[in-house]
């Protein structure tokens, strides 16, 4: 059978740096194809050079056996092929039904809203989303924005349908609707490349898995021939036998007193503990407040409740207040929130903390000095110290964004959501750092919605559940099945400190 569309001997050079190394890929009618590697590995350059947004240096881009007649990414759209990309590719000040319908909006010299709000609704139904077809996107959490891409997709009809980490902002109900939908996609004779950094998803869904390294194919296998351990090896190019580094066994005093705290109208009569040393987990469903919780601790938002700080009450009306108690806050949105993606790595390492690099001249020695050691600490990997930062991997991204985050020399981290949309080598590597900050005697927050992440890295685990704790966890308490119970709130009972 003729692939739908393919790469034949395709590279790719941007300037003297080659990125692509004769790579053949093929998808096919019916087949949901897994692209797989390490951040930086040329899964994104591949995304881009079959849906038209780039073009090889050398080799062939082929739809249906011939050369594909497609320059850009609205004629690749034209003739079918349709990408969902990781960075959400929405207009944030028009409605849900204005960015599915965007470019192609029906009526010829009026505009049939009532047709783009009846059809967007028949699409979020389809998706289980109850998301208004007149909501502004800026209004809107970041997994909802992921499934009005996703019926913006859907809208288009695709032949061919390019899904970059589709599932790495959804909950788990809308990961199992997304899941439905690649199925009923699939039956119908749609061509799927599916990339995603979760492995289990990938052995769920592949019928065929092609495994980047270093910008070349370095496997390729059929459904069942690779087991999630056998993808990571070929994706690293080594055992991953310790992803979490071994536990931490001793402790300090308490370093920071919680006590009724409540964000309005989301987070409600919260307390906990925080130790030197210690590593504690925050989980629960996407909506149950843990963000704003951190949002809130670090004077991000209004708040009340007591906080002590090593005994002492403190009050935080802002970022800057919590700096000068030692609190830092590492934000879940590193590509909107955390980071300026136009500017050099200098310039976002250095950009909250100005001052400790002069008063009325800022010194650039002093800068990049403290760069080359960020670099070295954090092992971030860039062609080129000036470049714009949203040309770095995601992996490196966040590995600026943590360096940025402790370039004040905090005492107290909240990282929130650690390793979204990151490779498992790379992920191993940041639970690696967060494990040293730890044994440093730093005291550290993770909020995560991956299960095994807070499983691995925490020595004690907080459950909320709308917007309250449903439990703490701790020492052989911390399993997934205690979690998970927690978290749908099918126990009475929260496991008690141990």
């Amino acid at each position: 059978m003729t692939p739908v569309l393919a790469l034949q001997d395709v590279h790719k050079s941007f300037g003297p740096i080659e990125v692509l190394h004769g790579i053949d890929f093929a998808l096919r009618s019916g087949e949901v194809h897994a692209l797989i590697g390490e951040n930086g590995a040329g899964k994104s350059t591949i995304m881009k050079i079959l849906g038209g947004f780039l073009t090889p240096t050398s080799g062939q881009v082929l739809l249906d056996g011939q050369p594909a007649p497609y320059r850009s990414g609205a004629e690749a759209e034209a003739a079918g092929v349709v990408v969902i990309h990781q960075e959400f590719n929405l207009a944030p000040d028009l409605t849900v039904a204005q960015n599915v319908f965007l470019g192609r909006e029906p009526g010829r010299f009026l505009l049939d809203h009532r047709a783009m709000r009846r059809e967007t609704q028949a699409l979020l139904d389809q998706l289980d989303c109850r998301v208004s077809p007149d909501a502004r996107i800026r209004d809107l959490a970041v997994s909802d924005r992921q499934m009005v891409e996703i019926a913006k997709a859907l809208g288009r009809k695709a032949r061919v349908l390019i899904m970059d980490e589709p599932s790495a902002v959804l909950t788990h109900r809308e990961v199992e609707v997304l899941f439905r939908q690649i199925d009923r996609l699939r039956a119908s004779g749609v061509a799927l490349l599916y990339t995603s950094h979760r492995l289990d998803e990938v052995r769920h869904l592949a019928d065929r898995i092609t495994v980047l390294r270093d910008g070349a194919v370095v496997r390729q296998a059929l459904r069942g021939e690779l087991t999630e351990d056998g993808m990571a090896t070929a994706m690293v190019g080594r055992d991953l036998k310790d992803i979490f580094p071994p536990r931490r066994d001793s402790f300090g005093p308490v370093v920071l007193e919680v006590q009724g705290f409540s964000v309005p109208p989301v987070v409600q009569d919260v307390s906990f503990t925080l130790r030197r040393g210690e590593v504690l987990g925050i989980s629960g469903l996407v909506g149950s407040g843990r963000t704003e919780l951190a949002e809130g601790l670090v004077g991000l938002r209004t708040h009340r409740g007591s906080l002590r700080r090593e005994g002492q009450a403190i009050t935080l009306h802002s970022t800057a207040d919590a700096a000068a108690h030692g609190l830092a806050y590492l934000t879940e949105d590193r590509k909107e929130l955390g980071l300026l993606l136009d500017k050099s790595l200098r310039e976002n390492l250095t950009l909250s903390t100005l001052g400790r690099f002069g008063r009325l001249m800022i010194s650039r020695p002093a800068e990049e000095t403290a760069l080359t050691r960020a670099i070295e600490d954090f092992d971030i990997r860039a062609p080129r110290r000036d470049m714009a930062v949203g040309n770095l991997s995601g992996g490196n991204q966040q590995k600026l964004l943590l360096a940025k985050t402790m370039l004040p020399d905090p005492q107290i981290v909240i990282i929130d959501e650690p390793t979204r949309g990151i490779d498992i080598g790379t992920k191993s590597q940041i639970y690696h750092f967060i494990d040293r900050l730890a044994r440093d005697g730093l005291s550290v927050i993770v909020i995560s919605s991956d299960m095994p992440e807070i499983l691995g890295l925490s020595d004690r685990v907080l459950v909320m559940r709308q917007g309250r704790v449903a439990g703490e966890l701790q020492g052989d308490a911390i399993t997934e099945t205690a979690v998970v119970r927690l978290v749908m709130g099918t126990t009475e009972e929260a496991t008690a400190d141990a």
